[in-house]
């Protein structure tokens, strides 16, 4: 669903390469948790994936078309939520999600489905008619979520998609997930909230210094390594050098 070869970004004011070399492929079915510290390369490896960064060297590609030779191909199997909430805030929620619904040509059928239903789940069916710069940070998480799923994408690509929400959301959030990968879809699925990645993923990647420095299977790691948490993992690969184990 998700292949990624030989991925690397330089930014034109660095000389640092932002993403180095990464490599990852993500099957159907799979929640595949993406970690990293701040600057470790995390968001700008998301970004050249759902194409909105052109990137140096090497190959994406989305359900098997590349996001650079078919790009309109590739992105209509997206549904992308990311780290910030990028809106036309003078919209209401509707015409907003309508709007994407629109870009993606969505059918008249399923999209008044879709949304219903999605607006039923986020608790956002009495707020939708109201302009976009009324709404809390979570309101907008929630239409971003909406917009973001309305075209009923193979590949889901969430950006710390739980900041703002409330518990209710963010567990049916998660129950969507789980939905989504059992038809054979994908999830790729970033947040600090390791817990919540630790429970929810089936695999994991962690990038730091734009490096892929491990990638796991997270059954395996709670199976059979029962003395060790995801966190505790993360922290002791991306430890900074001169940093000691808290047992030290």
């Amino acid at each position: 669903m998700i292949e990624i070869y030989n991925l690397t970004k330089i930014y034109k004011s660095s000389t640092v390469k932002a993403v180095d070399n990464v490599s990852l492929k993500v099957e159907g079915g799979e929640i595949f948790g993406f970690l990293g510290p701040n600057g470790a390369g995390k968001s700008t490896t998301i970004k050249c994936l759902t194409g909105i960064l052109p990137f140096n060297e090497g190959h994406i590609k989305i359900c098997g078309a590349d996001i650079k030779e078919e790009p309109v191909k590739a992105k209509k199997n997206i549904g992308y939520v990311p780290d910030e909430n990028i809106t036309y805030e003078g919209l209401t929620g509707f015409e907003y999600i309508n709007f994407i619904a629109d870009v993606f040509e969505v059918g008249s059928k399923e999209r008044k489905e879709r949304i219903e239903r999605f607006s039923k789940l986020f608790e956002m069916e009495d707020k939708l008619n109201n302009k976009i710069s009324s709404y809390s940070h979570g309101m907008k998480q929630k239409t971003a979520l909406i917009s973001a799923l309305v075209h009923d994408p193979k590949v889901w690509v969430l950006d710390e998609p739980m900041t703002g929400l409330d518990p209710k959301a963010s567990y049916n959030l998660k129950q969507l997930m789980a939905e989504h990968t059992k038809k054979g879809n994908t999830v790729f699925f970033s947040s600090h909230i390791l817990e919540v990645v630790q429970k929810v993923c089936t695999k994991v990647a962690i990038i730091d210094k734009g490096k892929i420095i491990t990638v796991c299977d997270m059954q395996e790691l709670n199976e059979k390594r029962k003395d060790i948490t995801l966190e505790d993992l993360f922290l002791s690969l991306t430890r900074s050098e001169g940093e000691q184990d808290v047992d030290a």
